[in-house]
């Protein structure tokens, strides 16, 4: 299939309205646009010196933990919610009420991307690990009578307040099968010499036009070009999510995939996807060099005042990289200490600007490592 020649599918009169079925993408793409090859050779450099990065850093999982936060706030605020990184890192009891139901989508985004990341060291993906992963995602709070974990048996639409003056309106829900089959089909034909970045990009762009659950198509696809990239081999860890590109570029991002809908034209798209990786791999490499150095002053030259309580500080900054904001409960927990010497270790760690308070209250403080949340929020 010539990239140039491409057909995205046609309208299909239903009741009252309108649906889009596209067209299949198991194929032998090809194309002759040198643009697209030099964007195409630029990201997969950028892909590798971000993998090398993830290679590099110790300890690199206590900061995936992060990304992964990083990347729920931003993909779920695509789709509406006002969660901010700082509000996921919060437990429930400490949000405020008005705003749980935004940060109950952000944890079962993250829940939904712990499971699924664990599940690729013996799963491709698949629709049984999409369907999973989707019944997690809205398995709590306002997703819960949306289908959770399965294919919808009725028609979505986006925009407008029917179907028949919808902006757009996916393919009819007795499509969605044989669609989604030939989908993973694609993803998985090794008969074919597509590269993996114009693979999953030209997946993401059939994953949201399918729509196929009620309810999540968004995150899920979004999800989705991260764990292929892992799954490939592309990336070791986790550390590629291009949400918070999406959403610095958001009219972009919905005009290019409309664009290749309503014109034919699927390159712009394709395009525009290899400049988020591009930039989105920068970000992360050159965030991942902010996070050692941090690292190397506060372990080095911070830490070492505290003489013999080292060791213990040691572990407890070990594990703000993993969750960066805590209680004195929660330091008690994590050191297996009483709450005295908790609450001591904190005002240590406050003296050395290591963690601020952040509730402004005598009980019940929230402390916070802002410099390292700092470099996952500017």
């Amino acid at each position: 299939m010539n990239l140039e020649g491409f057909k995205a599918g046609y309208y299909r009169q239903q009741n009252q309205y309108k649906s889009f079925s596209p067209s299949k993408v198991n194929e032998n793409w090809y194309w002759n646009n040198q643009k697209l090859n030099t964007l195409l050779a630029e990201a997969n450099h950028k892909l590798g010196s971000l993998n090398a990065f993830s290679l590099y850093v110790p300890d690199v999982d206590f900061y995936i933990q992060m990304h992964k936060a990083k990347e729920a706030t931003a993909s779920s605020r695509i789709e509406g919610t006002k969660t901010e990184v700082e509000d996921a890192l919060l437990r429930e009891a400490d949000v405020l009420p008005e705003r749980r139901d935004d940060w109950q989508e952000v944890q079962n985004y993250i829940e939904a991307m712990n499971f699924v990341i664990g599940q690729l060291e013996t799963l491709p993906i698949s629709t049984r690990l999409l369907k999973e992963t989707h019944r997690i995602l809205l398995g709590k709070g306002r997703g819960e009578k949306k289908e959770p974990g399965e294919y919808r048996h009725s028609q979505n639409w986006i925009g407008g307040a029917n179907p028949g003056n919808a902006s757009f309106v996916p393919p009819h829900h007795e499509e969605v099968p044989a669609l989604m089959g030939d989908l993973e089909n694609f993803l998985h034909n090794e008969s074919i010499d597509v590269p993996e970045l114009v693979r999953i990009a030209i997946g993401h762009y059939q994953f949201e036009t399918i729509h196929p659950f009620l309810d999540g198509n968004g995150r899920i696809g979004r999800l989705m070009i991260t764990i292929y990239l892992v799954s490939k081999g592309l990336l070791t860890k986790p550390t590629l999510y291009l949400s918070d590109y999406f959403e610095k570029h958001r009219t972009e991002y919905i005009d290019q995939l409309a664009r290749v809908r309503e014109k034919d034209d699927i390159l712009p798209w394709l395009r525009f996807f290899m400049e988020a990786v591009i930039a989105t791999a920068t970000t992360g490499a050159d965030t991942f060099g902010k996070i050692q150095k941090l690292r190397d002053e506060v372990e080095g030259i911070r830490l070492v005042k505290l003489g013999k309580r080292f060791p213990r500080a040691k572990e407890l900054v070990n594990a703000l990289y993993r969750k960066p904001t805590v209680t004195a409960a929660d330091v008690a927990e994590i050191l297996d200490v009483v709450q005295g010497t908790a609450n001591t270790l904190i005002d240590d760690f406050v003296k050395l600007g290591i963690l601020i308070e952040i509730t402004g209250s005598r009980r019940n403080r929230i402390f916070t490592f802002s410099e390292y949340v700092k470099l996952f929020t500017s």
